[in-house]
């Protein structure tokens, strides 16, 4: 992938992010810190929420429609795709359509193992993640001698986005969704963990209390932040002015929460109009 041509530096870049839901919020953080020039857009597709239900043939079809409109309207600079599920089957095909940088999420299993000193670690994700091709080849290139221990979770996503909502989540919903990452083999047992659902950072100061013993928890959207800055050049400007503009494509986010989350002024939430794809 190349980076954008050296003039693009001159201005402020538009950065689009994108996620099914809230958990992109957590990657947004970091990009926002690494490029306060820039400006954002955040885009979370909440009518196909989760992506881990939909079959992978419809969730390529759903994303791809989806950023037609967007790119369309918003002609960012660079995209980020911050969704585990979908970045491991759509980059290959949004890089094909458009002649844009696309920056994923994918499970951090490298850093991970390289770092374990007890050799054990788990991998949080969603079904989807776990069941991906890519996530294998992830475990089989780069493991090496250690035992990586795949957790797919159904409800950890869902209850992210009930938590920032403001809804009552208990500790014991979410040691219930974690204690399979947790695990004893003879006097070793899990020391690390990812953090491979862009959603389970928003929870990471509850999934360290719940825990069953004290574990590193590797989350992606430093890395991220720290590629996307690589292909887009220097940052421009001390700061840009322009607030985060905020799309949906069911339910309008509430900028209020947004900005508790982010800590950044945030416009009110707007609906993409759009035909996608069935759900199905």
């Amino acid at each position: 992938m190349s980076s954008l041509p050296p003039a693009t530096a001159l201005r402020a870049p538009t950065i689009l992010v994108f996620d099914s839901g809230l958990g992109g919020l957590s990657v947004f953080r970091e990009l926002a810190r690494a490029r306060p020039d820039a400006r954002f857009v955040y885009a979370a597709d909440d009518a196909a929420f989760p992506y881990g239900a939909l079959s992978e043939t419809a969730l390529v079809a759903r994303v791809m429609a989806v950023m037609e409109h967007l790119i369309a309207r918003h002609a960012p600079d660079a995209v980020v795709i911050a969704c585990n599920t979908a970045s491991t089957l759509v980059l290959a095909p949004l890089r094909e359509r458009f002649a844009l940088p696309f920056v994923g999420t994918v499970p951090a299993i490298k850093p991970a193992c390289e770092s374990s000193l007890t050799r054990q670690v788990s991998v949080l994700a969603t079904p989807g993640t776990v069941r991906r091709d890519y996530t294998q080849k992830l475990i089989h290139d780069f493991a090496g001698d250690c035992h990586v221990t795949l957790v797919g979770s159904t409800r950890l996503a869902p209850l992210a986005e009930a938590a920032m909502r403001g809804e009552g989540v208990s500790d014991e919903e979410l040691a219930a969704e974690i204690a399979s990452a947790f695990v004893r083999e003879g006097r070793a047992r899990t020391d690390t963990v990812v953090l491979a659902c862009t959603h389970y950072p928003l929870l990471r100061d509850r999934l360290e209390k719940v825990a069953p013993w004290p574990v590193r928890w590797i989350d992606p959207a430093p890395a991220i932040a720290r590629r996307l800055s690589s292909l887009i050049g220097p940052v421009a400007f001390a700061a840009s002015p322009a607030p985060l503009r905020l799309f949906s494509t069911g339910e309008r986010l509430d900028a209020g929460m947004v900005e508790r989350i982010v800590g950044r002024r945030a416009r009110a939430g707007e609906i993409l109009a759009m035909d996608a794809p069935a759900l199905a």
